[in-house]
């Protein structure tokens, strides 16, 4: 992504610390994004409700409130602000941290301590993910719900449903080929976790949101040694 690419898009940093927080502003402001910081839940709260967003970085170690709990506001709350992509940084690397801020909604993890370059890489992948839409494919009958891949929306019994930008970005994927396997590592591909355990975990919260029987999916199939499908009508 270059420069001018980066112009216009806005990023919320969240983290306590005041350096790095600040170094951070300089760092991702110096590189052409649009940034605003908050030292902590509360403030970040504010902002989100007053101004728009195209990705977010949430520290997990806060006192008060947590990135987890701010990613879980966030995923409830309507509208464009629901879906905007997270990452989050935090000085805990264990694997079942990153699985519940999977869970919770996030796009990415990233252990501290990092590089600032990393963390740009990163932001850049979860942008370009955000914007690659395919174009011409219509949307997709999924029993009471239906796909919209060129507006990357999901609607159940008329209602918008709120999807993550990874949840997104998935569907998408396995839209471009419906009815046929793609492979659960292919799928992975630029996730937190490239082993699969990230798709593993945006396939079981879309199942809750599509199939009228999460357990026995009807729509999101699981080939079993390759990866998984999209059955639409």
């Amino acid at each position: 992504m270059t420069e001018t690419a980066r112009r216009g898009r806005h990023l919320l940093i969240v983290d306590d610390d005041d350096r790095i927080r600040e170094l951070l502003k300089e760092y991702l402001a110096r590189a052409g994004f649009r940034v605003t910081a908050a030292n902590g839940g509360g403030a970040a709260r504010r902002l989100i409700e007053s101004l728009d967003f195209d990705l977010a970085v949430f520290d997990v170690m806060m006192p008060g409130e947590d990135g987890f709990s701010l990613t879980r506001w966030l995923r409830d709350q309507r509208g464009p602000a629901g879906r905007t992509p997270v990452l989050m940084l935090t000085a805990r690397g264990d694997a079942n941290d990153r699985i519940e801020g999977l869970k919770l909604g996030a796009d990415d993890y990233l252990p501290k301590p990092f590089e600032p370059e990393e963390l740009l890489l990163r932001i850049e992948a979860i942008l370009r993910r955000a914007r690659d839409k395919p174009s011409g494919e219509g949307p997709l009958s999924l029993g009471r719900c239906e796909f919209d891949p060129d507006r990357g929306e999901l609607t159940c019994d008329g209602e918008l449903v709120r999807l993550t930008e990874a949840e997104v970005a998935l569907l998408r994927q396995l839209a471009r080929t419906p009815h046929e396997p793609v492979d659960r590592l292919e799928l992975a591909r630029g996730t937190v976790d490239p082993s699969g355990r990230a798709v593993d975990v945006q396939v079981t919260r879309l199942r809750r949101k599509i199939e009228d029987d999460p357990k026995a999916p009807r729509y999101l199939q699981t080939v079993r040694g390759v990866g998984y499908r999209l059955a639409p009508d």
